[in-house]
């Protein structure tokens, strides 16, 4: 735990008793905070209570007394409109932040030294992030990764001059943190996301911006527009400004050639890493988050042969693009995270000859915008609610079956994946569907693809359960 030690001896309000919320009450206690916490589930407060919590009706409370009200960053902030906690906040002047504020105040105040990097994008976040902190810990040093993905931020230990800090950062999180300031910070991508939150894309782009803005040295992605005006506003404004892209040769900055990774330095280009045979970094898309990696560990001191060891040893993330099993020319790929038509596109991209196992509760759109990836899929084994829509929208364009269930799907799949003669076959969860009509998530559902594929008879498992 970081404890919270900028608001000893003052009163703090919190909104938000989740996870987070109740990590985030413990350390300003720890800090010598005196708390106030709610929620308006009543469970979360008796939980908190139960934790040793102070709770109380904020309504009720003398705000007047507030150093500060900390807010869980899945409760409205602006749009569509405040909470009524952040009303009362702002009513009588006291300021509004959020667990990731309270870490970037901690360590300004006890060790402004120690390597920060902070991650945000629409898309690629949590891969980039569990790879930056992979390198890291491959390479020996003491690294601390949290924040949107895994541990909450004030879980991880206090700050320390080695200690790494790798920590993901959603819109919603850099809402609620205005003096965010890593030593590297990371904007990978911007496309239209989370717009009940934020109103406009102009003002959800412009809270990603903070992070890059605060940051020592600014790491952006410039293959969307959104960012490369953010990255030509910061370099105009005296920021260092470092570009990377995953399509286009740079004249500097950092971009992929395929599955090379260059350095461009006044349009003379050398190689400083490769992608090559690194299966759990497949596809364009992941050449956009190695390239943030490895930008952001060379900022923090790491030599070029410890970073390549670092992309070569790294096992993915759990549930997107990971290999979970092989049997001879077949490859068992768990893509369960993939939950609409988008985010299941990176993985059809990746491979050449799909078992596409595909379903469950359907979102809007469906599965129309995956149509240009068609031809890469052999076949595809159909599950869940979404099933007749989906085959609707196949035709006679993708052979398919519908499975009805996941189990059923991936036998099935891997039967036919099997007798495949040409070359290497892809069994691939990647369901371009919410889970909520067969699984509690989809990290159930994932691990469930994960079992059914390695209990096939055969079936060499890669890495372990996670």
């Amino acid at each position: 735990m970081i404890p919270a030690a900028s608001f000893a001896g003052k009163r703090v309000s919190l909104f938000g008793l989740g996870g987070s919320g109740i990590a985030t009450a413990h350390a300003l206690i720890a800090g010598g905070a005196e708390i106030l916490a709610w929620d308006d589930n009543p469970d979360s407060v008796a939980k908190a209570a139960a934790a040793g919590i102070a709770t109380g009706d904020l309504r009720g409370a003398d705000w007047s007394r507030f150093a500060a009200f900390v807010l869980s960053p899945g409760v409205p902030l602006t749009h569509p409109k405040p909470h009524w906690a952040v009303e009362l906040a702002r009513g009588a002047g006291v300021e509004v932040i959020g667990d990731i504020e309270l870490f970037c105040r901690e360590r300004i105040q006890q060790v402004p030294a120690a390597p920060f990097i902070a991650i945000t994008g629409t898309n690629g976040k949590s891969t980039t992030t569990a790879l930056t902190a992979h390198i890291l810990k491959s390479a020996g040093r003491d690294t601390q990764m949290g924040g949107n993905i895994g541990r909450a931020v004030m879980t991880l230990d206090p700050p320390g001059l080695e200690r790494h800090y790798v920590v993901e950062c959603s819109s919603y999180q850099i809402d609620l943190a205005p003096s965010i300031n890593p030593t590297a910070g990371v904007l990978l991508n911007l496309t239209p996301d989370h717009l009940d939150r934020h109103g406009t894309m102009a003002h959800y782009a412009s809270i990603k911006e903070r992070l890059v803005a605060g940051s020592d040295t600014a790491i952006i992605g410039v293959d969307d527009s959104w960012c490369a005006q953010i990255a030509d506003r910061l370099e105009r404004a005296g920021k260092q400004v470092i570009r990377i892209s995953k399509r286009l040769p740079l004249t500097d900055g950092y971009f992929a050639d395929g599955t090379n990774l260059m350095e461009a330095v006044n349009g003379r280009y050398s190689r400083i890493a490769f992608l090559e045979g690194i299966g759990s970094l497949r596809g364009q898309h992941n050449a956009q988050n190695a390239l943030a990696a490895v930008t952001a560990c060379l900022r923090v001191g790491l030599e070029l042969g410890e970073i390549q060891a670092g992309l070569e040893s790294f096992p993915g993330l759990a549930h997107r693009m990971e290999q979970v099993g092989r049997k001879d020319h077949v490859l068992f790929v768990n893509d369960s995270k993939a939950t609409n038509a988008d985010a299941a596109a990176p993985a059809l991209s990746s491979f050449n000859r799909i078992y596409w196992i595909a379903g469950g509760l359907p979102k809007e759109g469906g599965i129309e915008p995956l149509r240009g990836f068609f031809p890469r899929i052999a076949k595809a084994y159909l599950i869940g609610e979404a099933a007749p829509a989906f085959s609707a929208t196949l035709g006679e364009a993708v052979p398919y079956e519908i499975s009805g269930t996941l189990a059923a799907a991936v036998a099935h799949a891997a039967h036919d994946a099997a007798s495949d003669a040409g070359g290497e076959a892809v069994v691939l969860l990647s369901p371009a569907c919410a889970s909520f009509d067969q699984f509690k998530n989809f990290e159930v559902r994932g691990e469930a693809f994960r079992q059914a594929a390695t209990a096939i008879d055969g079936v060499k498992p890669i890495g372990g359960p996670r």
